[in-house]
């Protein structure tokens, strides 16, 4: 079963490299382990999912402000958030080549014995490393110069409660959101894209009365359950794990990991967090300023407390091609295609003339391609023409890239002012005229 499920991800990583949804970063100097780069299919599946997640956690709430904070801050807010002190991996060095390596990662026998697994050397002792990437701001490189490339997005919307809270005097409870890159020095990447140096985040902060913490975190663990439904991973494939109080992060008072069964083994997809007041409170008290809230039901100023729920992007667009990573048989030939949602499909159709040397099929099926460009307000990016090879071969290239539907203009077309639509799960065909392929579509992209 192993072997099965490390061939598919290799089927998937082909196919997003063939497709053009994800690349090997700097591949044409032989790369940069732990980072990807996104194709132009990837980036549409990508900002599809972003889009989403923003519309169905920010844009559809009166509680949520959303922000997009900088990648670079003040040093301070690293040192108070306990990541200069504590953001660490337990790492091993070889005393011969000087790789290092993560402990968790060293699981064969021979590691074990404490021989390097790349040049047979013996290893030193554990020692902790800290993973984030550290720069200079300014003209000079000195300690007062130290800045750091953020390893997690959280820390902006806590330096920002106050301006959010003086901007727009909200009511409890409500959220501060932002999507956005953090960069962490992994030593050991892999697995694809689950775990690079440089990765988007999308979370936010929910503050609240301590008083109302379970109810809160209850709420939020059952609307990441619905979001996932709605982005098209698959549910029976993913798990909520408690993390024991022993190995919480140490702002943490409950937290749970939800895991997805990815064909590498089940990891962690999401995260929902319990922070407790740690975050404003170690602000609050290493900058000076107090960062309190108060109302007209609560008089006196107080901290509150917070919930967070973490989803990475990279991670969910990975779980959303291991679940629509589909193969199955049709008219008698095998066939791989991607089950994707149809909102987040980064094509939403295909358009071909049946036969590219005929004029006047093209010329209708590029009134068809234009109708449906104004359909999704002007964007062809979501459209695609297709007049390449056989109608079979066009079909099974639209399906490997998760097209939902294909629509072919034929000489019926021009003399009834129909034309046939493919779905592609099930191959199914009906004619629908043009003059109602508008609303034909959209009922069906709106379900």
């Amino acid at each position: 079963m192993a072997d099965i499920k490390e061939n598919i991800m290799e089927k998937i990583v082909a196919l997003c490299k063939r497709r053009g949804f994800i690349y090997q970063g700097s591949e044409i100097y032989g790369g940069l382990s732990g980072t990807w780069d996104y194709g132009p299919l990837g980036v549409e599946l990508k900002n599809n999912i972003r889009d989403a997640w923003w519309r169905f956690f920010v844009r559809e709430r009166d509680d949520m402000y959303g922000i997009d904070s900088a990648i670079l801050m003040n040093s301070k807010v690293w040192e108070a958030s306990g990541h200069v002190g504590g953001f660490a991996d337990p790492m091993v060095e070889c005393k011969k080549c000087k790789r290092r390596f993560r402990e968790d990662s060293l699981d064969t026998a021979r590691d074990k014995q404490g021989t390097c697994p790349e040049c047979a050397g013996a290893l030193g002792d554990v020692r902790e490393f800290n993973m984030m990437f550290k720069t200079h701001v300014g003209a000079t490189e000195d300690d007062a110069s130290v800045s750091y490339l953020r390893p997690e997005t959280a820390q902006g919307m806590f330096v920002n409660f106050k301006n959010v809270i003086d901007s727009f005097h909200p009511k409890l409870p409500f959220g501060i959101a932002q999507v956005g890159k953090a960069f962490r020095n992994e030593i050991a990447p892999r697995d694809f894209t689950f775990r690079s140096r440089e990765f988007e985040i999308m979370e936010f902060e929910y503050f609240i009365r301590e008083a109302d913490w379970e109810k809160q975190f209850e709420y939020w663990q059952s609307e990441m359950m619905r979001w996932i439904e709605i982005v098209g991973i698959g549910k029976g494939n993913v798990h909520e794990v408690k993390v024991p109080n022993e190995e919480l992060a140490h702002y943490s008072k409950r937290t749970t990991d939800l895991y997805f069964d990815f064909p590498f083994g089940q990891k962690e997809l999401y995260g929902l967090a319990y922070r407790t007041d740690f975050d404003l409170k170690n602000h609050s008290a290493a900058s000076g300023t107090e960062l309190l809230y108060s109302d007209e039901e609560n008089k006196t100023p107080f901290t509150p407390h917070v919930i967070e729920p973490t989803f990475g992007l990279d991670r969910t667009v990975l779980a959303v091609l291991c679940s629509a990573y589909t193969e199955d048989e049709m008219g008698g030939e095998k066939r791989i295609y991607l089950k994707f949602k149809p909102s987040i499909a980064p094509i939403k159709v295909a358009v071909f003339p049946l036969l590219r040397n005929k004029p006047e099929l093209v010329k209708k099926a590029r009134e068809v391609y234009e109708l449906l460009c104004s359909m999704f307000h002007g964007s062809r990016s979501m459209i695609a023409w297709d007049e390449s090879g056989n109608i079979g071969k066009r079909y099974r290239r639209q399906d490997e890239i998760g097209t939902p539907f294909c629509i072919t203009v034929d000489f019926d077309s021009l003399e009834k002012g129909d034309v046939t639509v493919r779905e592609r799960d099930t191959g199914k065909q009906e004619r629908v005229r043009i003059d109602q392929l508008e609303s034909h579509l959209r009922e069906i992209f709106e379900h």
